[in-house]
């Protein structure tokens, strides 16, 4: 593997040459999430093994068989045996034993707060023939909104984009807008818009292209969802959806909680589904402060025609993922990178220039080359 180098200049000492670069961390644990089982999968692993690592691989619980797979395309790829090893069973056991080893070096995981939250406690802990401090690369999820401002003069787009961010995947994405917060008089419009635009998505079996939004990923997830809708009808007005079917799938119609307070539970609590709530706020002050108000900071939108408000949002709305004018998904690796603030990970950037550094080392070597020359520079000769 090449050295990656430090982009800036090491400062010289006469008689002497400084040298600094980065090497691998060792052995690391990559645990991907299931709603992106290839890509995420993807990044997360290849990163580790670029960067000279080897890697024990769990995928997620519901999606293995997308793992093996990849292992298949690895295999193929030339990876030797050994560089990526392919572990997969139920977090719950399989996970914690590989997060508690004591010569796993590192974890990088994609998923929910509680597992992630869970995941860094036990690396925390120094083990039995431990001898380092683990380091966890985590993206959490969020609770992501998206503010349109009084000025903004496009509402059929806010409409658009609005729906497509909260129903696309099922909202089953740390990226997804769950929370919309609708400053000024458009209330009535957009929400409107968007009611009427939700109202048009098909559920139903997606390999009929007829179809916009599929089922939900699993039972357990299904009843998750279900649970917060029920939580919805006694937070806000239900607008469109609330219905679910699990005769033939876990299918959930998209949703739309109309006036709900900043601080209800459906607009706090991340759901990983198709609903959205919606608030008012009086002013953009209001706005930014509703917005900020989790303990989540992954993506956020603001769609506004004030200059003022747009750079506002580049200081103040508090992301990791910003979006201005346009919704709050999507991101593309390299354009966009991707990760969050807050309990939305460890502000690692996946598709960022400094990605592949989270899985390394810095060392630096300095070699003495002139031993007269350096006692000169002292001032001792």
């Amino acid at each position: 593997m090449e050295n990656i180098s430090v982009p800036y200049n090491i400062p010289s000492i006469p008689g002497e040459d400084n040298q600094y670069w980065h090497i691998p961390l060792g052995v690391g644990v990559v645990i991907p999430p299931w709603n992106f089982p290839l890509a995420i999968l993807t990044g997360m692993t290849v990163a580790a093994v670029v960067t000279g690592n080897t890697v024990v691989l769990k995928p997620a619980s519901v999606t293995p068989i997308i793992g093996a797979k990849f292992m298949e395309v690895m295999k193929e790829a030339g990876i030797p045996d050994g560089v990526i090893n392919f572990l997969p069973g139920p977090g719950s056991e399989v996970g914690d034993y590989l997060v508690d080893h004591p010569l796993t070096r590192f974890i990088s995981f994609t998923g929910s707060m509680d597992v992630g939250k869970r995941i860094y406690e036990r690396a925390s802990k120094v083990n039995k023939g431990q001898i380092w401090l683990k380091r966890v690369v985590a993206e959490m999820g969020g609770k992501d909104c998206m503010i349109i401002d009084d000025n903004y003069s496009k509402p059929y787009f806010a409409a658009a984009e609005t729906v497509a961010a909260a129903f696309g995947f099922q909202g089953q994405k740390c990226s997804a807008c769950s929370r919309l917060i609708i400053v000024g008089d458009q209330y009535d419009d957009i929400v409107g818009r968007i009611v009427e635009k939700a109202k048009t998505i098909k559920v139903g079996d997606t390999r009929d292209a007829s179809f916009g939004m599929g089922p939900v990923s699993s039972a357990q997830a299904f009843s998750t969802i279900k649970g917060y809708i029920e939580i919805g009808k006694g937070e806000g007005k239900l607008l469109t959806g609330g219905t679910c079917d699990d005769s033939t799938g876990y299918f959930i119609q998209p949703t739309v909680f109309g006036d709900v307070s900043p601080t209800a539970r459906i607009s706090q609590e991340e759901i990983f589904g198709p609903v959205l709530s919606i608030s008012r706020a009086k002013s953009f002050d209001e706005a930014l402060d509703y917005a900020n108000g989790t303990i989540y900071g992954l993506t956020g939108a603001l769609l506004s025609d004030s200059g003022k408000n747009l750079e506002r949002a580049r200081r103040e709305f508090h992301v990791g993922n910003l979006y201005l004018n346009r919704k709050c998904t999507g991101a593309l690796v390299g354009s966009q990178p991707f990760g969050g603030f807050n309990m939305s990970g460890t502000d690692s950037k996946a598709g960022a220039f400094d990605y592949l550094y989270l899985f390394m080392q810095g060392k630096s070597c300095s070699e003495r080359l002139d031993s007269d020359q350096f006692a000169k520079y002292l001032g001792i000769k």
